[in-house]
């Protein structure tokens, strides 16, 4: 596979929910190859058995197609370097370790957990960090042949340096060395003959062309492990951008129960995928020079002016009233229709009762910040909450509730007179204002106490005539004549 070209991978493990943080890695790595007229691939990594869960799978193509990260190469689609499942791709990982024990850069390790379990504990009461003492590291070669022949249980490790340093660069955080006799010969194939995660992803990055790749700084301590097996192999080396964890503050990383950690959460809130997308690019990443002050992106924008240079090497903080911002505002552009459209399953689920649902949605979308919070704005309309009298009393608008008695008394017959159209918003709060004008008032002297008569409630998604052309005559006048009967008690 030729390197020339920018070909960059999102490989979830199918483990559950899409965490943020793996929503965020699978957009920088679509921003980094679509920048560069490049390929972004999918590959599915489900060799650990024990993590996975039913239909997760599915949850990461709709999570990805939802977000309009659409992959070039993948599981789904095919493509020239496939497999896209890794455990569709078993065959090919023993025959690579065993080029390497043939190479003299791995070799069979015979030891059993009995063995390295006390080996473990001995480190650990003496203060030393566990690793592999490399027991069978330098094993004749006819003791392997005889053991292997016999059928002892072996993994192959790798034959790391005891000497000398692994240096790499990383496009966040730097240059970056480890001294080699810090790393544990690690095992590239386990005794059941499955690759481990960290041989694996190797050897898939280099088959698959990956030139760029993308993870969580949690990877920084393994990078060096991944460029020995490269160099073993004679393999390019790829570009490495590590990006800094996602967190609820400088101390915790989000959790799930709080119901912020996945895209599915956020999204049963009633957050907008496309903000989601946005804010989830900011997190840890910021823009570059006349680009700097803004915060709202489209996905082509983001293509456009990406950079990994502004990824930052310190945790991002996950803000809750930032993405609430971030996507009240997202909100407030959508056109009117579009709104109606993503708010109606919404209203529809908390009112049961017929209503002006656009009327409705031209008040609340200046009003609404999360489309999930849209049901308890609307529990009126089923059915009237039991509310104090006092409620009436507003200083602003110069009402009591003896003025409102007179008001809405003075309001039956205007909506009463058949000619009103309750299709008119114009036409019905015209009817109110020219009867406060008539009575001498303000509009809000006459209105205020509708909207509390209709509602309950001191703010509602609309004023008194707009609820009025939301409800209709019927049930308006039903509401008024019972406020003026609570009020008369």
């Amino acid at each position: 596979m030729p390197m020339d070209q920018v070909r960059t991978r999102f490989a979830p493990s199918p483990t559950g929910y899409m965490h943020v943080g793996n929503l965020r890695t699978a957009l920088y790595a679509y921003l980094m190859a679509k920048h560069q007229d490049g390929t972004f691939i999918l590959r599915i990594e489900d060799t650990d058995q024990e993590r996975y869960v039913d239909g997760a799978v599915d949850v990461i193509y709709n999570t990805l197609r939802e977000t309009g990260l659409l992959w070039d190469e993948g599981p789904d689609i095919g493509g020239p370097v496939g497999p896209y499942v890794q455990s569709e791709r078993m065959g090919m990982f023993k025959q690579y370790a065993e080029q390497l024990v043939a190479e003299g850069k791995a070799y069979y390790c015979f030891c059993t957990e009995e063995r390295l379990e006390a080996l473990h504990a001995e480190q650990r009461a003496q203060g030393e960090m566990t690793h592999y003492d490399g027991c069978c590291r330098d094993l004749p070669q006819e003791e392997v042949r005889r053991r292997l022949e016999a059928g002892e249980p072996y993994v192959i490790r790798q034959k790391i340096p005891r000497t000398g340093v692994t240096g790499f660069d990383d496009l966040v955080y730097g240059h970056i060395e480890v001294n080699n006799s810090e790393m544990d010969d690690q095992i590239l194939i386990k005794t059941d003959g499955m690759p481990t995660y960290n041989f694996a992803n190797v050897v898939d990055d280099h088959l698959m062309g990956i030139t760029h790749v993308i993870r969580g700084s949690e990877y920084l301590s393994s990078t060096p492990k991944y460029n020995l097996l490269y160099q073993a192999f004679g393999w390019p080396i790829p570009e490495y951008i590590h990006c800094p964890p996602v967190m609820k503050d400088a101390q915790h990383k989000l959790s799930k129960r709080n119901g912020d950690a996945s895209y599915q959460d956020l999204v049963a809130k009633g957050y907008l995928t496309e903000a989601v997308l946005n804010y989830i690019c900011l997190l840890g990443w910021s823009p570059k020079g006349e680009y700097s002050e803004q915060e709202l992106f489209t996905l082509e924008e983001l293509v456009r002016i990406w950079e990994p240079s502004g990824i930052s090497k310190s945790p991002a903080i996950f803000d809750p009233l930032k993405l609430r911002a971030i996507n009240a505002e997202y909100i407030r552009r959508l056109p009117a229709e579009e709104f109606l459209r993503r708010a109606e399953p919404w209203i529809d689920a908390a009112v049961h009762t017929p209503i002006d649902k656009q009327l409705l949605c031209a008040n609340l979308q200046p009003r609404c910040e999360v489309l999930g919070e849209i049901g308890e704005q609307l529990d009126f309309f089923d059915q009237m909450p039991d509310y104090e009298l006092t409620l009436y009393a507003n200083k602003k608008q110069k009402t009591t509730p003896e003025t409102a008695l007179e008001a809405l008394t003075a309001l039956v017959p205007v909506l009463e007179d058949p000619a009103l159209d309750f299709g008119s918003r114009d036409a019905v709060f015209e009817a109110c204002r020219a009867k406060a004008e008539e009575l001498g008032k303000k509009n809000g002297w006459m209105l205020y106490p509708l909207g509390v008569a209709l509602s309950g409630k001191q703010r509602t998604p609309g004023g008194g005539a707009d609820l009025a052309c939301m409800m209709g005559r019927e049930k308006t006048l039903e509401r008024v004549r019972q406020a003026i009967a609570k009020l008369s008690a």
